[in-house]
């Protein structure tokens, strides 16, 4: 955003934020101010000050793992840490530096100031302007398509910050206006909806962006003045994937049920989920734009090196950068051992035990299955590929820092499970966002960029292969309609770029068993991104007792390096009720006006 555009919005930003309760840092100017002359034509004018006004809504994308120095945002059994979760006791409350707790600032170039709560509703107030303005006579002069990037992007945003806000906290009062700060909100249009009827107002949007917004700026005219430098910019794909998210989380069964009281998908929705993401694959399929990573660049996704930008021709959407320094001080610091002197010391999250018997064996057979040849004596030989990738197990040779860090000594005992500070509580460390090899170093520590996906072309395989599932009459062998994969063809080409075979026959005999390897495969496939806390939950999964032991490995070396003496220790079980299907909401919100309750439970 220009700076004239930046002084407009500052000195009118204290009636813009008024949308409900969104927080605001905006000033309030008691005399005239130099930019009292900027006239509303010279910020909605043109497409180059149009396009500046709506900047600030990308600046409003909340960076998971960056919001402090280092803030938890895997809240269900993915990962411990040397500090208790609150979420593990059931305490909801704490916002973890994650949910709520900055005035929204989206001029900031410090992703620590960000929160989800606060920027989502200062964004959605911002979108209700853009469409305003972009409608008003007289005002934009452009062409069609560049009043079409403006509005899809627009229409986009709002669907995407009610999304954020909703996933968490359930259904809202929809706004698609600007309001009045004089108005009384205690009417019909205030009242909060339940997650289901929020989800139809998002898809709505969602729909129109798409119908909007190009395939890629790249490809358009007005991102032509970008051109190469158009990968965060909101496009068709970022609209359908929400589209089809938005409608299968309003299917699943946790909100349908509390929608309707009935515990189980909502066979219209999956139905249009999955068409939503039949429509994303098919242009995928056609245009190339977006397609999966190469198995041997799949950690492109998260993770490169030289300061480069990951995400690669999978990810479709990722957070903003705002400061590249902070990978430093935040993914990486809290995810490798304290002894590597990158880290403050105060942080080590890392994979629990019993997430890690999610991965398959080499064979693709889950760790369960009687034929799969896993041997829990010997619990790390033969696993599948991603398992290697992900998990740093004792012995690895896990950096080249100096000769005491080359190798991990995760035994009883061993130096990284008992004799630096912290240790790891669970005998595992994690490599998703930190590249740790046999060649890290600090200086590979320094230019290292790592950021937390929020949509990628695998994800959109597996929401299809799950949304044509739970359709009228879907089996693993249906198809969306307007795409030619079966459920079961989706799922096996997550698997196969994971070096995996087809799932066998026995996994798509019946909707239960190949529905397991859905919630499997996410798991291992998405793990640590962040969508394990929302599965479960929309799953009605979150208090079952398959998922609410976090546990570590104990063991000690034998003389070969293998492990000898295992037993695995439950060191938290996690508190999980139905009032935590949704966050609390903060108590100063729920008394702003009657029609706004708080959640139940709470």
């Amino acid at each position: 955003m220009n700076m004239k555009n930046t002084r407009y919005y500052l000195r009118s930003c204290a009636i813009l934020l008024m949308l409900l309760f969104a927080s605001t840092a905006c000033e309030d100017y008691l005399d005239k101010a130099p930019e009292a002359d900027i006239t509303e034509k010279d910020v909605y004018g043109n497409f180059n000050s149009f396009q500046g006004f709506v900047e600030e809504m990308y600046n409003c994308i909340m960076d998971p793992d960056k919001g402090g120095a280092w803030n938890k945002y895997l809240f269900a059994d993915e990962t411990l840490n040397n500090k208790p979760y609150n979420f593990d006791y059931g305490n909801y409350w704490g916002h973890e530096t994650y949910f709520y707790g900055k005035s929204a600032t989206p001029t900031s170039t410090n992703p620590r100031d960000r929160r989800v709560w606060e920027y989502a509703w200062y964004a959605i107030r911002k979108a209700n302007l853009a469409l305003e303005k972009i409608e008003e006579e007289g005002l934009f002069e452009g062409t069609e398509e560049e009043k079409n990037h403006i509005k899809g992007q627009a229409l986009f945003f709002r669907g995407w910050f009610y999304f954020e806000i909703c996933r968490y906290w359930g259904g809202m009062p929809y706004i698609t206006r600007v309001l009045d700060p004089t108005e009384s909100l205690i009417t019909d249009e205030f009242k909060r909806l339940n997650f289901q009827e929020t989800a139809k107002l998002m898809a709505k949007d969602f729909r129109a962006a798409a119908d909007l917004l190009p395939n890629h700026w790249d490809l358009s005219e007005p991102g032509q003045r970008t051109l190469g430098h158009n990968m965060d910019r909101i496009n068709k794909f970022h609209a359908l994937g929400y589209l089809g998210k938005a409608l299968l989380y309003a299917a699943s069964p946790m909100i349908n049920e509390e929608a309707t009281g009935t515990n189980a998908y909502d066979p219209t929705l999956s139905k249009q989920a999955a068409e939503a993401f039949g429509e994303l694959l098919k242009l995928a399929d056609e245009t190339g734009i977006y397609k999966l990573q190469s198995w041997s660049t799949w950690t492109d996704n998260f993770w490169k090196i030289n300061n480069l930008r990951p995400g690669g021709t999978e990810c479709i959407m990722v957070p903003i950068i705002y400061d590249r320094g902070r990978v430093r001080w935040s993914a990486l610091g809290a995810t490798v051992p304290s002894s590597f002197g990158l880290n403050s010391g105060s942080d080590a999250d890392v994979p629990t035990h019993n997430y890690t018997k999610n991965y398959a064996m080499a064979n693709g057979l889950p760790i369960d299955d009687p034929e799969s040849g896993f041997n829990p004596n010997d619990p790390w030989t033969g696993r599948e590929p991603r398992f290697y990738k992900d998990i740093v197990i004792d012995g690895d040779n896990f950096s080249n820092i100096s000769a005491s860090e080359k190798y991990a000594q995760l035994y009883n005992g061993g130096r990284h499970r008992s004799q630096i500070n912290p240790p790891s509580v669970t005998g595992y460390y994690c490599k998703r966002y930190n590249g740790m090899g046999p060649k890290f170093t600090v200086s590979i520590a320094n230019g290292l960029q790592a950021y937390v996906p929020y949509l990628r072309l695998a994800d959109i395989y597996l929401m299809y292969a799950e949304a044509v599932l739970f359709s009228s009459n879907g089996t693993p062998q249906s198809t969306s309609g307007n795409y030619t994969l079966t459920a079961e063809q989706a799922l096996n080409v997550v698997r196969n770029r994971a070096q995996l075979p087809n799932l066998h026959a026995k996994y798509t005999a019946t909707n239960d068993a190949f529905f397991e390897e859905i919630v499997r495969e996410r798991a291992v496939e998405l793990g640590y991104e962040g969508a394990r806390f929302c599965d479960l939950r929309r799953w009605n999964r979150n208090g079952d007792p398959r998922y609410l032991d976090k546990t570590a490995i104990d063991f000690d070396r034998g003389p070969d390096g293998k492990p000898i003496n295992i037993s695995e220790r439950v060191v938290v079980r996690r508190v999980a009720e139905k009032k935590h299907n949704w966050l609390p909401i903060q108590v100063k919100y729920t008394t702003l006006y009657e029609g706004f309750p708080q959640n139940p439970g709470w």
